[in-house]
């Protein structure tokens, strides 16, 4: 790819209108979302959408999602609309959910990856709305990191990522969420979880009435869903809090991380002499885990560790998105 200025940071008061210039121009931007930072461009300019791909190192078989201003503007997009989509829609927009829908015929944008499907959402972050408000048309946004590398959930994060290789970085704080958008495909009226997030199938029917499967594993081209995925650069292992005896035995104490939830653990990796710079507990909320594990692995990740093990959640509807990720940014702890 064509090699770029540093990448700008938009810090100022004019710094949406900085960003809705830039977008107009083609350029790619990393914007605020809820969940992680996207890196937006215009998608009905082909042009600025292969500006994504090339930037991140994606695929470009593999869909993006597309962000919209508001429910209206689905239609610009997706054709054959059901009601269940419109339902979830009303409901859950802004937020975290992504609508798989049926393309509009002769879409013609690189952000179907090729497919006859179409993934949009209307953010819930007020900057990117803002942008997308004023630009009134949709931006294709994956994650703003190289392909399969940690989601950035601040500035910093997109700018170790990514910095040289896009325009700009809007600041908008730290994600609120702090993982990627519940997938749903609404193409028919058989709805289906086709990758967890903050949204789960209980919150669906709970607010809609609406049943959701969610399968155990499917082969959908959709966002995240590759074998490896979410990944910090230092080796990751998720490992069962019972196997932490063995995993101390084996390897060397210095340079290795561990990642935990619970007390037990903790207990266990003091017991064995383990400096506490080399333990970070998180909550054992799943929605406070979510919120802060990309932060956590971003930041264990700086401190170059030679090998970083993850004790492994509970298997839980409710832990659905974290154990989806985690199975995607670790092996797992073969004994």
């Amino acid at each position: 790819m064509t090699s770029l200025q540093p990448t700008q940071l938009l810090n100022t008061e004019e710094r949406i209108n900085q960003a809705v210039a830039l977008l107009k121009a083609g350029e790619c931007v990393a914007l605020p979302t809820e969940t992680v930072y996207g890196l937006a461009a215009d998608a009905s300019n082909s042009d600025a959408v292969a500006k994504i791909f090339a930037a991140k190192g994606r695929p470009t078989n593999h869909p993006l999602i597309v962000h919209i201003p508001e429910l209206s503007h689905v239609h610009h997009w997706a054709k054959n609309v059901n009601k269940a989509a419109i339902t979830l829609a009303e409901a859950f927009w802004p937020g975290p959910l992504t609508l798989i829908l049926n393309a509009k015929d002769n879409l013609n944008s690189p952000v179907t990856g090729g497919l006859n499907s179409i993934g949009l959402r209307v953010p819930a972050h007020p900057q990117f709305l803002a942008v997308l408000k004023q630009l009134n048309t949709g931006l294709a946004a994956p994650s703003a990191n190289r392909y399969k590398q940690l989601s950035p959930i601040n500035t910093a994060h997109v700018m170790r990522d990514l910095n040289g290789r896009i325009s700009a970085v809007l600041e908008g704080g730290q994600c609120d969420v702090g993982i990627e958008s519940t997938i749903v495909d609404a193409t028919t009226e058989q709805l289906r979880i086709l990758r967890p997030g903050p949204i789960s199938a209980a919150d669906i029917l709970q607010k809609t009435g609406l049943n959701v499967t969610t399968p155990l594993s499917h082969n959908e081209a959709v966002p995240g869903n590759v074998k490896a995925h979410y990944q910090p650069h230092a080796p990751a292992t998720l490992i069962n809090s019972a196997d932490f005896p063995s995993v101390l035995s084996k390897t060397p104490h210095l340079q290795t991380h561990y990642l935990i939830y619970s007390t037990k653990a903790e207990q266990q990796l003091l017991a064995n002499h383990i400096s506490p710079q080399y333990i970070t507990k998180l909550s054992a909320c799943p929605v406070e885990y979510a919120k802060n594990i990309y932060k956590t692995l971003h930041h264990i990740d700086e401190t170059t560790p030679m090998n970083i093990y993850i004790e492994k959640p509970p298997v839980s509807s409710k832990w659905g998105a974290v154990n989806d990720r985690l199975s995607r940014a670790t092996t797992v702890f073969a004994g």
